[in-house]
């Protein structure tokens, strides 16, 4: 099975097939073992040993923590590479990226501004629903647009809550 994954705009292909892993053609030593009861797994790779924190982002992206350092991955098979090029559809959205509201809630506390820039996995917004309180992250590092609710609003399921864009490098 062959995969494509982008980590910080650079995309290499994986191949795993039972005679081993390849990384753009080469071949690797790796092995990976789920630690029990959470995103924990233990990396070892070329001889050397690795903690990863792996959680997923949604549709094929993944929040990673390695040697201190996150990392946000895309991760596509064969097909959805094929039908993302057919259709011409980005593998990086453009444009402001809003956070929904996963479920109907109150709005307990906004933990960002218009402006602020923040990191991949921080926090942005608390929400109560069904009686617990659900801190919504950044599923990408950006700048804050703007921010739709304020503490003590109800808002329903899909809201845009806050809207974050790709901070530019330069």
């Amino acid at each position: 099975m062959r995969y494509h994954v982008t980590i910080a705009g650079r995309t290499v292909e994986v191949e795993l097939a039972p005679e081993g892993v390849r990384v753009d053609g080469e071949p690797v030593v790796v092995e990976l073992r789920s630690i029990p009861d959470g995103p924990v797994r233990s990396l070892l790779l070329d001889g050397a040993s690795h903690r990863l924190v792996a959680r997923a982002a949604g549709r094929g992206r993944w929040e990673l923590q390695v040697q201190g350092q996150r990392l946000a991955a895309e991760v596509l098979d064969e097909r959805t590479r094929a039908i993302r090029e057919l259709t011409g559809a980005a593998a990086v959205p453009t444009g402001p990226k809003p956070v929904r509201a996963p479920m109907p809630g109150l709005v307990v506390r906004v933990e960002v501004a218009v402006g602020d820039l923040v990191q991949l996995g921080q926090g942005l917004v608390i929400v109560e629903a069904m009686k617990m309180e659900n801190e919504l992250r950044a599923e990408t590092a950006g700048r804050v647009t703007a921010v739709h609710i304020a503490a003590g609003e109800a808002v329903e399921r899909d809201q845009v809550l806050i809207d974050l864009a790709a901070e530019e490098e330069g």
